[in-house]
């Protein structure tokens, strides 16, 4: 039987920012497999390349160089709209701003990027319900981002990743703005999503603690992979 392909690959991949004595190696000729139903962790000092690796595997960044392939398709050979498609219809994306409309309620909030996918009016409201209850805020789905701690904040942004029904979520530190509390409870939200649902999860912190809910952690230096090793204890 053929082996497996990986639903993240890269090969090779640099991203080069300027030119001559201003040129800056982002990333530097890295090579990453991550499989279905992951949960990794990309970790590393200021300018080490992470967030570049994040937004290049979001398609919000092209490589420089090297080869990218998603479920085993070269993502520099679809065109901008394809790439669009591929971002709308399988990847979902969490930062640590929250990024929510003020004055909206969170259903509304997350009902609104499904407008792009064409769906119903009944549709999205089925979708948003669900990826609301999913993260824990069913009872708040009326209530606006001003009515609702950091930690509710950052679960509506969540949901709204969600309710897409992407193969993957990146989330970019997702906790950066949260105290440990709030942070360990949106961990534990993540860490489910990952276990109960299989969804596989990319997330970019600084924060140690919060990479060992991880199943795998990945270290990055001056645009390049130092590490990658199953984590040694993972947060139950």
């Amino acid at each position: 039987m053929p082996e497996p392909v990986p639903l993240i690959r890269l090969r090779g991949i640099s991203r080069i920012y300027g030119t001559g004595e201003a040129e800056v190696r982002a990333l530097d000729g890295i090579d990453l497999d991550i499989d279905a139903g992951e949960f990794v962790a990309i970790m590393g000092p200021s300018g080490s390349g992470k967030s570049t690796a994040m937004n290049v595997i979001g398609c919000l960044d092209a490589p420089t160089a090297g080869h990218y392939l998603f479920n085993g398709v070269e993502v520099a050979k679809l065109t901008q709209d394809q790439r669009a498609l591929l971002r709308r219809h399988y990847l979902g994306f969490v930062f640590q701003g929250y990024n929510l409309l003020p004055r909206t309620s969170a259903l509304q909030n997350v009902e609104l990027p499904l407008i792009y996918k064409g769906l119903s009016r009944t549709e999205r409201h089925r979708a948003a319900t669900e990826a609301l209850a999913k993260t824990g805020l069913a009872e708040r789905a009326h209530h606006d981002p001003s009515e609702l701690s950091g930690g509710q904040q950052q679960r509506v942004a969540i949901a709204r990743a969600l309710a897409g029904n992407p193969q993957v979520i990146l989330a970019d530190e997702p906790t950066g703005n949260l105290d440990t509390k709030l942070s360990v409870e949106i961990m534990e939200v993540l860490q489910e999503l990952n276990q109960r649902d299989g969804l596989t999860i990319i997330m970019v912190t600084h924060e140690s603690d919060m990479a060992e809910y991880a199943k795998r952690k990945i270290w990055m230096v001056d645009g390049r992979i130092e590490s990658d090793a199953a984590t040694a204890r993972v947060v139950a």
